[in-house]
């Protein structure tokens, strides 16, 4: 099945998802990965702006507040995306596309980032992600160091055998769901 037509279904059973299901589904994710030694030990972690029920952060956000890490979130600027610091979640505000995104000027280097939480609207068992087909994702990852972290967080229902792949989409290195950690560092 082409990427287009996977996004597009993925995509609608995404939105259609009771808000209720959304809320716990993602408070159990995060619970999860807030339990795990990726999140202890990331001192700089970037998170994302969930958009149409995508798995909330607000929870790993609280938290790394709380732990004093330096938290970042994406702004995409002209193709790419700029990593920017913020010290509230007051620091967001609608950006490119409706999604909320850093103001200000503290920006990151993404070479710095030890882990990146991506959002993804399918994901496969082999640690490829379906994003919205722009690549702002897999253009930022391929600059990451290779030691930094790349985490999918997705529900049980976006999570298929094998999806489509180029050459240029990046791999993540670990996906949490609601009931399961599928870990694809070798």
């Amino acid at each position: 099945m082409p990427k287009r037509s996977i996004r597009t279904r993925f995509l609608a059973e995404r939105r259609s998802r009771p808000l209720e299901i959304c809320i716990d589904s993602s408070a159990e994710i995060q619970r999860r990965f807030l339990h795990s030694e990726l999140f202890h030990r990331a001192e700089c972690l970037a998170l994302y702006s969930a958009i149409q029920n995508e798995v909330l952060t607000e929870i790993v956000s609280a938290r790394a507040f709380e732990l004093g890490k330096t938290l970042v979130y994406p702004r995409i600027k002209n193709d790419d995306l700029e990593f920017v610091e913020i010290l509230s979640l007051t620091d967001l505000a609608p950006g490119a596309f409706g999604v909320l995104e850093p103001q200000g000027d503290r920006l990151i280097a993404v070479e710095e980032l030890d882990l990146v939480v991506v959002p993804g609207v399918a994901f496969d068992q082999t640690g490829h992600r379906l994003g919205y087909g722009r690549g702002f994702y897999d253009r930022a990852l391929l600059a990451c160091r290779a030691d930094c972290t790349k985490v999918g967080f997705a529900y049980d229902s976006q999570l298929l055998a094998t999806l489509p792949s180029a050459e240029h989409d990046q791999k993540l290195s670990v996906l949490m769901t609601e009931s399961r950690t599928l870990n694809f560092i070798a």
